[in-house]
């Protein structure tokens, strides 16, 4: 399998978990903000599992495509659900609340994507060489038992959904605005430290794409995702 084909492969198989888990995480906003008081993301129809709805071309496809290729790293954003948190009863704490609504919902489906890929390695063991990697996929393509066919696609896919969440998940804890974190960081801190917190909004996506390229030599992000991942498959 040549380079190319390898990297074509891996898209195809990271493309539905990458579209399920950035849907996920922006219709759980907007479902907690709704619920706290907001009914903006419900009346601009964004409370939506339709991936096309939340989708950002530059984050959701080229950056991540880009820091893949040059990182190794895969990091993207979808476009943000509108909060208005002045409509929320409580805005400073619950704004935290609907901010940590997005990592929650991705730990809950890495676990169950995580339960899924377990159990059916429990009855299928034979499939275990196929399912730990990439590089065993390609017999998965060339025929064989229908029902290999159909299960070691989706082994791969269930691993890559576990991977992906939890590159979410950690990513969206770094307490630096406008990443989850940096709101919940907001939203816990107290008047003066919060402010001073959310002026770095602006700027914020930079920072953390360099803190991503430093952490190919610092792996402390790469650390905390496989102990995540580690957590629940291992």
């Amino acid at each position: 399998m040549t380079d190319m084909s390898g990297i074509i492969q891996q898209v195809a198989i990271g493309a539905l978990p990458i579209l399920v888990a950035i849907t996920f995480h922006e219709v759980a906003h907007g479902w907690v903000a709704d619920k706290l008081g907001d009914p903006t993301a419900r009346a601009l129809g964004r409370i939506t599992l339709n991936p096309f709805a939340h989708i950002d071309p530059i984050g959701t496809v080229l950056l991540p495509l880009f820091l893949y290729v040059t990182t190794g790293f895969v990091f993207g954003w979808a476009r943000p659900v509108p909060v208005n948190f002045n409509n929320l009863r409580r805005p400073k704490a619950d704004m935290a609340i609907v901010a940590g609504a997005g990592p929650a919902t991705n730990l809950a489906l890495a676990v169950v994507c995580g339960l899924v890929f377990k159990g059916i390695l429990a009855v299928r063991p034979d499939l275990l060489p196929a399912a730990v990697g990439i590089g065993q996929a390609p017999a998965l393509f060339e025929g064989g038992e229908p029902a290999s066919a159909v299960l070691i696609p989706v082994l791969l896919m269930l691993k890559a959904s576990v991977i992906v969440n939890a590159i979410l998940l950690v990513i969206n804890l770094i307490p630096i605005p406008p990443v989850d974190g940096g709101r919940i960081a907001v939203g816990l801190l107290p008047p003066g430290p919060a402010e001073t917190l959310a002026r770095i909004e602006p700027y914020g996506i930079f920072v953390l794409i360099g803190i991503i390229y430093l952490d190919r030599s610092i792996g402390i992000l790469g650390t905390a995702v496989h102990v995540v991942v580690w957590a629940i498959l291992g």
